[in-house]
């Protein structure tokens, strides 16, 4: 299904002296500095965005139709997924259109992957976000669970990106990940979507090594993101989360711009850096101090510690 609209040209800035706009965003927990990505760098942009029908996903389908992408969003329900795309329209997308799929079936990324390239004529940028449901609780020996969790958020991924590679070859185009912390620094309580976001996080590392050997054009772009306030990551704690809008706008920075790899929110990649690592990155203001306490309260609690 389509829903389509000229995208209307995007303002620029006031300031600005090109003929684009510049987006100043905050640059990635890996330096502290601030980066910029031009608007124009996107306009026409063919993207497909997974998972798009609530959350960060249907955010980041927000931030591309506002930048003259054309997106095409996918998710399992139809209904969501007709008003996020007359949404994306009407922030200005060139086109946005909609296909549903359930990425546990083992036919459907293939078949996703397939629309989108044959709507927008080519694919610039593929971005993973879906995630398959799970609970907040010790693991029960439910080996099924596991086993479907992982075809969603692993082995549908792989399968999506293997199906976008010749395109995105053909486009020099992107790979965008959205993972999580709980790839990097494993928790209690949350086992089988722990185990799914380590193996994403290994398998498309050791693709950034194979791309790059193969000297491809392809870029990768896997984004470590902490608690952010969507719903599905609500019903299981209950401390300050970041926005999903900003966290959103923080992934397609990184992608525009091709990193390797980003954080947020910032206090994700402290954590990354392991034992010793703070001394690395200089903690920040009061802001940070209190959610890094925050964090530690909640952990204390999650794991029985007075």
């Amino acid at each position: 299904m389509r829903l389509e609209r000229p995208g209307p040209a995007i303002p620029r800035s006031s300031g600005s002296r090109g003929q684009t706009r510049v987006l100043r965003l905050q640059g990635s927990a890996l330096t502290g500095t601030r980066a910029t990505c031009s608007a124009g760098s996107l306009r026409g942009a063919r993207v497909l965005v997974t998972g798009a029908s609530t959350g960060i996903g249907e955010q980041l389908a927000y931030c591309y139709a506002r930048l003259g992408a054309q997106v095409v969003i996918t998710a399992r329900r139809e209904n969501v997924l007709q008003q996020v795309a007359r949404r994306c329209a009407q922030l200005g997308a060139q086109k946005a259109l909609y296909v549903t799929g359930d990425m546990a079936t083992t036919s459907d990324p293939s078949r996703v992957v397939k629309f989108a390239v044959d709507e927008l004529g080519g694919l610039d940028y593929l971005v993973l976000n879906h995630i398959g449901r799970y609970s907040f609780s010790p693991w029960s020996g439910d080996v099924h669970h596991v086993r479907g969790l992982m075809e969603v958020n692993f082995l549908s991924y792989v399968q999506l990106a293997s199906a976008a590679l010749p395109s995105l070859e053909k486009s020099k185009g992107s790979i965008v990940v959205v993972s999580s912390l709980l790839g990097e620094f494993p928790t209690p309580f949350t086992a089988p979507y722990t185990a799914t976001k380590f193996a994403v996080n290994g398998f498309f590392c050791t693709l950034q090594h194979e791309l790059a050997m193969r000297s491809s054009d392809v870029s990768l772009t896997i984004s470590i993101l902490g608690l952010v306030d969507t719903e599905s990551a609500m019903e299981k704690v209950r401390v300050v989360p970041y926005p999903a809008g900003e966290a959103a706008l923080h992934v397609v920075r990184a992608g525009s711009l091709r990193q390797k790899e980003s954080f947020y929110p910032w206090y994700t990649h402290l954590v990354c850096l392991g034992p010793g690592g703070a001394g690395e990155r200089p903690l920040g203001g009061v802001r940070e101090l209190r959610e890094l306490w925050e964090l530690w309260g909640w952990w204390k609690g999650a794991l029985g510690l007075r």
